[in-house]
């Protein structure tokens, strides 16, 4: 076959009606502004002036909430964007999936990192006896860890990223039942979040332990929103 040819058929078939570009959008406008608000009046009463890398905590604390809500509000308006205009393919041909990869992979870094930055600052403030803690801490990190080395070695970093938006191909592969996966089919959104759960516990942090619900519970309103939607059109569900 022709090498343009079958780039050209691997690039993605389905396309939706441009309405579909803010299906369930309205509600995760509501929910942001249930959940954001709901994070604050949980982390702030235990912020006390404390700083990391001399910046405060009430500003890790901000930090953390926006890099969620900005990586996830990127992550609609691609989604959408390839879905019913295949906008990135259009700006950037096949180099569009490595393009996503470049802004997607900082902020998925710097959520962890950011709540790093809160729990030191806010260290200690949960009162918890340490061993409890970091006990507790390592627990919850075992099946972030093996939901890690799932992907790497089963799953494909290019399927993490959603490259069944961008590439035909990846719509026909079957779902992938190895490893973490096993035990469920979100297992990126049910284990992989554990690891800012013991990122808190481990710094026995209480105002890091909210933004962990708050980003933990912030995943599912992407699932609800943005994936679940755009599941039914990629496979006719």
């Amino acid at each position: 076959m022709n090498p343009l040819s079958a780039k050209k058929q691997d690039t993605l078939q389905v396309r939706a009606n441009p309405a579909f570009f803010f299906k369930r959008q309205f509600q995760h406008l509501l929910l942001v502004l249930v959940l954001v608000p709901g994070a604050w009046v949980l982390a702030i009463p235990n912020l006390d002036g404390g700083a990391f890398l001399g910046i405060s905590d009430r500003t890790w604390l901000i930090l953390c909430l926006a890099t969620a809500v900005v990586h996830q509000v990127i992550g609609w308006l691609v989604f959408r964007g390839q879905l019913c205009f295949a906008i990135f393919t259009r700006w950037f041909g096949e180099k569009d999936l490595t393009v996503w990869g470049i802004i997607f992979l900082p902020f998925l870094a710097a959520r962890p990192l950011a709540l790093i930055g809160l729990a030191v600052a806010d260290g200690g403030s949960l009162g918890w006896p340490r061993w409890l803690g970091m006990g507790l801490g390592l627990l919850l990190l075992m099946p972030t860890l093996y939901t890690g080395w799932s992907i790497r070695k089963y799953f494909g970093l290019d399927r993490a990223l959603g490259a069944d938006h961008f590439r035909e191909r990846y719509r026909h592969m079957g779902l992938v039942t190895q490893g973490i996966f096993a035990w469920s089919d979100n297992a990126m959104y049910m284990f992989a979040f554990f690891g800012l759960w013991a990122i808190a516990l481990m710094a026995n942090s209480r105002a890091a332990l909210a933004i962990a619900l708050f980003q933990h519970a912030y995943i599912w309103v992407h699932m609800f929103c943005t994936e679940e939607p755009d599941i039914q059109v990629l496979y006719q569900k």
